[in-house]
């Protein structure tokens, strides 16, 4: 983005410009060639998005509170926002809202719930909520206990390119029996069949 280009975007983001806003949040996070990262100018916008609705920015704000980008660091802030994001189905929301449940961050630690909302971020094929799951599945989290489930979500968040489930992948492996391999790998396929990558 070139400074002629940016000063459009801040024209129109301070017109109340939503997608402007975003693209504001999002190059002064990163910053790129021409415009540098700035903490601050990113959580402002992504502020000014996400009070109109926006669940990307709604997630974006909820990274800045959660990590203390721009902003002083409010884990009750960041459970707000994601939780905002993810009950408007945006599934990196919805997973970083487990990850608030799992570790009560800004809320009440809550497995079951931590599980419902890991679920639906996976389901829209959120990797790492995939891989979070074969975690719940493995490590009996809220009780449940299942190494084929398990080997059945780290194996399609590896296939999905969650590169760190690999080793997850091969550690469960060794837990089941040909046949039990040999079931879930036949489901995973199906599970593409229906949730195609994009």
């Amino acid at each position: 983005m070139n400074k002629n280009e940016l000063n459009e975007y801040i024209k129109k983001a301070e017109e109340g410009d939503v997608n402007s806003q975003l693209i504001l949040g999002l190059t002064y996070l990163k910053g790129d060639n021409e415009i540098p990262a700035n903490d601050k100018e990113a959580f402002k916008w992504f502020k000014a998005a996400a009070e109109q609705g926006d669940a990307e920015a709604q997630f974006n704000l909820g990274v800045c509170y959660s990590k203390g980008e721009g902003v002083k660091q409010d884990y009750n802030e960041a459970f707000r926002w994601f939780k905002a994001a993810a009950e408007q189905g945006y599934a990196p929301a919805q997973n970083n809202l487990g990850v608030c449940y799992l570790m009560g961050n800004g809320v009440k630690q809550d497995h079951n719930e931590a599980f419902r909302w890991f679920k639906a971020a996976a389901e829209q094929g959120e990797v790492g909520a995939q891989n979070n799951l074969g975690i719940y599945y493995e490590y009996r989290l809220g009780g449940i206990q299942n190494y084929k489930e398990a080997y059945y979500w780290y194996l399609i968040s590896f296939r999905n390119g969650y590169t760190d489930a690999e080793q997850d992948v091969k550690r469960i492996e060794n837990k089941l029996t040909e046949q039990q391999k040999q079931e879930v790998q036949d489901r995973v396929n199906e599970w593409f069949k229906t949730h195609p990558k994009e």
